[in-house]
């Protein structure tokens, strides 16, 4: 669903579910101006069209024990298709990296991983990062404190604020 597709009211149904997605339809329809049927239309619209992916909660890393976040910036030996597939294909299946991005400059991919601690990053990276063929560097880092993590996206609402 191209962005042309979307009125005012898409928006704000986007806007009020990133910011609450345990919103009942009758609820949702009364922030952005729709009677219930109309509204529940729409977001299924929304939802058909892969624009709503998903609806989660938030979890705070640190209550649930795995209170270290570790960028680490991976260059691998050569960009080849084969090569970033098998890379994709490994980082989908560890738990530990919560975000994957391909990236362009000095290194292909930044990945965060979130671990209870030093050690269990140690273990990590020994038994499953090095261990990927085609592997050139690894730099890692590690987050001393988050000062801003965003769910939301920031979609303009009808009024014209983020």
């Amino acid at each position: 669903m191209p962005k042309a597709d979307f009125d005012a009211i898409d928006c704000n149904i986007l806007v009020a579910l990133q910011e609450d997605a345990r919103l009942t339809v009758l609820q949702l329809g009364e922030r952005v101006g729709l009677s219930a049927s109309p509204c529940a239309r729409r977001v299924r619209r929304l939802e058909a069209a892969g624009v709503i992916k998903a609806y989660v909660a938030v979890v705070d890393q640190t209550a649930v024990g795995l209170p270290v976040s570790v960028f680490a910036s991976v260059k691998l030996e050569r960009q080849r298709e084969e090569e970033l597939d098998r890379f994709t294909m490994a980082v989908i299946r560890w738990p530990e990296v919560v975000d994957c991005y391909l990236m362009t400059g000095q290194r292909d991919y930044l990945l965060r991983i979130v671990v209870e601690d030093l050690e269990a990053y140690e273990r990590f990276l020994k038994n499953k990062l090095t261990r990927l063929d085609g592997v050139a560097a690894i730099e890692s880092s590690f987050a001393l404190g988050q000062i801003k993590r965003a769910n939301a996206l920031p979609i303009r609402a009808e009024d014209g604020k983020r």
